[in-house]
C-alpha cells in the first residue's frame, strides 16, 4: 500500500467515524496522559515550529556555505507547503482534539513540521543523519499522543502526507551539476 493510498484510507476513516477512527480514540484514551509529563511535553515540542525551524535555519545555512543553495531552497519550499496543505485539511476534515472538543487537529502540523523540518536538514549536512531525523519526528508524534494533543491517526496521517518531502529537499540538485548516468545519449535526446 502506498503512502498517499494510505493517507486517503485513513482520512476516510477519520471523516466517516469508521471502524479505524473508533480504534484510534480508544487507544488514545488509552495513551493520553501516561508517561512523564516535563519529558512528553518536551518530545511534543520537538514538532513546535520555535524548535524545528531553527534547527533548518542552521542546516540552510551550512548547505549554502557548502555551496548548495538550490538544495537549501528545496527543504524550504517543502517546509512552506506544511501550513499549505495541513490548514486546509485540519479545516475540511474538522476533527476535534482528544482532550478537547475544539475542531483542527487532523493531520498533525506538529508531525508534519518535524518531518519535513528534521528530515530536510538531516539531508542538507548529510544523508547519515536520516536516522536522526526519523527518531525525532517518532519521538515528536509520541510525545503529541502521550500529551493527548493528537489523535494517533493525526500523527500517522501527517506522517504518511510528508514523508516524501523531507527528502525531496535532499535529491534535488542543479540541472548543470547533474551526473551523467554513463549512457550515451540517443538522437533524441543527445545534445543539442
Amino acid at each position: 500500500m502506498t503512502l498517499p493510498v494510505l493517507f486517503g484510507l485513513i482520512t476516510w476513516q477519520v471523516v466517516a467515524r469508521g471502524p479505524l477512527a473508533r480504534l484510534d480514540e480508544r487507544a488514545s484514551r488509552a495513551l493520553a496522559g501516561r508517561g512523564p509529563e516535563p519529558l512528553t511535553e518536551l518530545l511534543a515540542d520537538l514538532g513546535a515550529t520555535y524548535v524545528a525551524l531553527p534547527v533548518l535555519a542552521v542546516a540552510t545555512a551550512y548547505a549554502v556555505w557548502r555551496g548548495h543553495r538550490v538544495r537549501a531552497l528545496y527543504a524550504w519550499l517543502a517546509m512552506a507547503l506544511v501550513p499549505a496543505v495541513v490548514v486546509p485539511l485540519k479545516l475540511l476534515v474538522n476533527r476535534a482534539g482528544p482532550l478537547t472538543a475544539e475542531t483542527g487537529y487532523y493531520p498533525s502540523g506538529h508531525t508534519a513540521t518535524a518531518l519535513v523540518a528534521y528530515g530536510g536538514a538531516a539531508l542538507l549536512v548529510h544523508r547519515r543523519l536520516v536516522p536522526v531525523a526519523a527518531l525525532l519526528t517518532v519521538a515528536t508524534g509520541t510525545g503529541l499522543i502521550l500529551r493527548g494533543y493528537h489523535w494517533p491517526l493525526d500523527v500517522v496521517a501527517a506522517a504518511c502526507l510528508f514523508t516524501l518531502l523531507g527528502p525531496a529537499a535532499g535529491r534535488f540538485t542543479p540541472i548543470g551539476r547533474r551526473r551523467s548516468s554513463g549512457r550515451t545519449p540517443s538522437r533524441r535526446t543527445g545534445p543539442s
